[in-house]
């Protein structure tokens, strides 16, 4: 309650991309003293051996985690923790550090309770984001690297990223993501069709293969995906040690919204995440849940910003879950209220 009627308010008449930032430096600083560090995980943290999961060979502590984008350098990974997230997932970061789009770039739909953003994978560079993971703390946490291309990297050369980028990060995360459906990086999205897919995923499983433990890999998908995508990323999956699948990242969709259209004409383009997403979300971890194997984990994302969402992303088929902008608009006292709804389900 403090969060939506005295918390939020203020950071909403920030710009959101500033009230982003000064909400991780606030809470990287107050994580870091024993008393503050002891308040935040008794408010925040819930825990129930109901919660836990072994997903991959990964033990989790509960199935409730932060998507990427929120800690995109990892910056705050540990004290996220602190909220009682299971596991969080850091990045998109790229080789090289990038400003991403010009600003303004991130934009809240009040009333749908979403945001639009065109980031364009800004990050500092997949070397900073290293030194930062080496000071890793909560051992139980888990922890995700989602990778993606530079911008300037040529379409044809995309591979090139993702495995520098594979190969840095392998030591300090328990995951990997392979992040080919964000809509703000120029032609990123035509890494989902089969061929170059197939071939993208086939050059990083072979890697982590050669690996003394390999460790899972995840491929996320668009929401906007046509049928016959879904099924070849599905064949894909099914005919690879690809671990799974993360559903979904933001969609260039703004059918049903509430906000208006001359808004929606003065942001521009961009993904929008958040409540718009739920049925969508819903709907492609039903039939990936239906038509992948059965050793194949499903992580369901978009659209979760009450309890009763993530029950229905785990009953459609999810293994795991991840907030974003629900988090945002519902604050920390979220992740909690769904952990307990999960744990006495």
């Amino acid at each position: 309650m403090i969060y939506k009627s005295f918390i939020r308010p203020i950071f909403f008449l920030l710009d959101p991309e500033k009230a982003h930032r000064i909400a991780l430096v606030g809470l990287s600083f107050f994580g870091r003293f024993y008393p503050t560090k002891l308040l935040i995980k008794n408010l925040f943290e819930y825990k129930s051996e109901n919660l836990k999961r072994d997903i991959s060979g990964l033990i989790f502590q509960n199935p409730v985690g932060l998507a990427a984008g929120f800690d995109k350098d990892a910056d705050a990974f540990d004290e996220l923790g602190l909220l009682g997230f299971g596991f969080v997932e850091i990045g998109t970061l790229t080789p090289k550090a990038q400003s991403g789009n010009p600003k303004p770039r991130l934009f809240r739909l009040k009333k749908d309770k979403a945001l639009i953003n065109r980031m364009g994978f800004n990050n500092h560079g997949i070397n900073i984001a290293i030194e930062k993971l080496k000071s890793r703390k909560n051992k139980n946490l888990i922890i995700g690297g989602n990778i993606g291309k530079n911008k300037i990297t040529p379409l044809e050369k995309a591979d090139q990223d993702y495995i520098y980028s594979f190969e840095k990060l392998f030591p300090y995360v328990d995951y990997f993501v392979i992040n080919v459906s964000s809509p703000n990086t120029p032609n990123l999205r035509k890494l989902q069709d089969k061929k170059p897919l197939t071939i993208l995923i086939n050059k990083i499983l072979n890697l982590n293969n050669k690996k003394k433990y390999p460790k899972p890999v995840f491929l996320k998908i668009a929401p906007d995906l046509t049928l016959s995508q879904l099924d070849d990323i599905i064949d894909i999956a099914n005919n690879s040690q690809l671990s799974g699948i993360i559903a979904t990242n933001t969609t260039i969709s703004r059918e049903g919204l509430i906000t208006s259209e001359s808004k929606l004409n003065a942001i521009g383009n961009g993904g929008l995440s958040g409540m718009p997403l739920t049925i969508r979300s819903i709907e492609i971890i039903k039939y990936l849940r239906k038509n992948l194997n059965k050793n194949k984990k499903i992580i369901g994302v978009g659209g979760i910003s009450k309890p009763q969402d993530a029950i229905e992303k785990l009953e459609a088929g999810a293994d795991l879950i991840q907030v974003f902008t629900g988090f945002i608009y519902e604050g920390p006292s979220l992740i909690k209220r769904i952990n307990k709804a999960i744990a006495l389900h």
